[in-house]
């Protein structure tokens, strides 16, 4: 892990060919922030995979707390003219408030009554979103970012590698916070609490605190992932509020491996990077040479995730990150 991570650190310096897997070379700006999207979303579905691997939430709404830390900090900067550590102060305040508010109404509930009260808080807030409420959201439109009052280093395309670092950093906090309280006592209640929950409250204790702090959690750094994700790409829009959204990141948990060590990381980082480059693979050369019945399907980006999902779940229940267990983990 250590020599990924120094790895991944010096990236920005390696300049080298990438052959058409990214958009330029290896350290060019493209490059980065599709490599910096690709750790923000892998990081992300560690978040969802807190609440729906370890603890068994099946949540239709952590879409919405990943959109109110991106909303909440273009406002306060865009809108508020706040500077970036006040707006991250806001922001950060937002990121715990509204889970504890929205998980202490909605897991009152359980399993599919649970799900659904989760998506109708996503759906409010898309809602409100589409409103634009004080023409604080944009709309439809979405809002862009005003770099004004953010630290220099953090403007212009020259300083991707920058954006790049902060994503990095993003996703080792979130995995090394994960792995920590996965490990802990409270860990270990979490997945007792997704193996029997009746049991776990014949034992003296309270599943629905333990649940609540496991929302919380998942909640907050899915909102800090959101601050991420709004420095890469310079502003919001309205589909990452959406119900869809959310739906992304269980295929994500899904196709890595969910309640494992790095199945949702490298769930999410394939599917992002599939996502993002599929579009222009479909748009060469080589596609356009193939066959009608052949190009129509392969030229559309989600039929071939939609395939490749299924034959992972058809030939590897257990996700992508089964490939490298022991045969006798496999069998298991």
């Amino acid at each position: 892990m250590l020599i990924v991570a120094i790895a991944l650190v010096v990236v920005p310096f390696i300049d080298l060919p990438t052959a058409g897997i990214l958009p330029d070379r290896l350290n060019a700006p493209g490059s980065l922030q599709l490599l910096g999207l690709c750790l923000v979303f892998g990081a992300l579905a560690m978040t969802y995979d807190l609440l729906f691997g370890f603890t068994g939430l099946l949540s239709f709404g952590h879409a919405l707390f990943f959109a109110a830390g991106a909303y909440t900090f273009v406002i306060a900067v865009t809108v508020l003219r706040l500077s970036g550590p006040a707006a991250l102060g806001i922001t950060v305040a937002v990121a715990l408030l509204l889970p504890l508010a929205i998980g202490a109404v909605s897991l009152r509930t359980s399993g599919i009554a649970f799900a659904m009260v989760t998506l109708a808080f996503a759906q409010a807030g898309a809602v409100i979103v589409g409103q634009d409420p004080w023409h604080a959201t944009g709309g439809e439109l979405g809002l862009g970012m005003s770099y004004e009052k953010l630290p220099q280093f953090l403007v212009g395309v020259v300083n991707t590698r920058y954006l790049y670092w902060i994503s990095l950093a993003l996703l080792i906090m979130v995995a090394g916070i994960i792995w920590w309280i996965s490990g802990s006592v409270t860990g270990r209640v979490w997945q007792a609490i997704r193996e029997n929950e009746r049991r776990v409250q014949i034992l003296g204790l309270r599943p629905y605190t333990f649940k609540l702090l496991a929302f919380v959690s998942a909640s907050f750094l899915a909102a800090m992932c959101g601050v991420a994700f709004v420095l890469l790409v310079g502003g919001v829009n309205p589909s990452i509020v959406s119900a869809e959204f959310t739906l992304t990141l269980l295929v994500m948990v899904v196709l890595g491996g969910a309640g494992t060590r790095w199945g949702a990381l490298v769930g999410g980082i394939v599917y992002t990077f599939l996502d993002q480059r599929l579009v222009a693979m479909a748009g060469s050369q080589a596609f356009a040479s193939l066959p009608a019945p052949l190009r129509v399907p392969l030229s559309q980006p989600l039929f071939i995730l939609g395939v490749i999902f299924i034959l992972v779940i058809l030939f590897r229940p257990a996700g992508i990150v089964s490939l490298f267990s022991p045969p006798a983990r496999r069998r298991e």
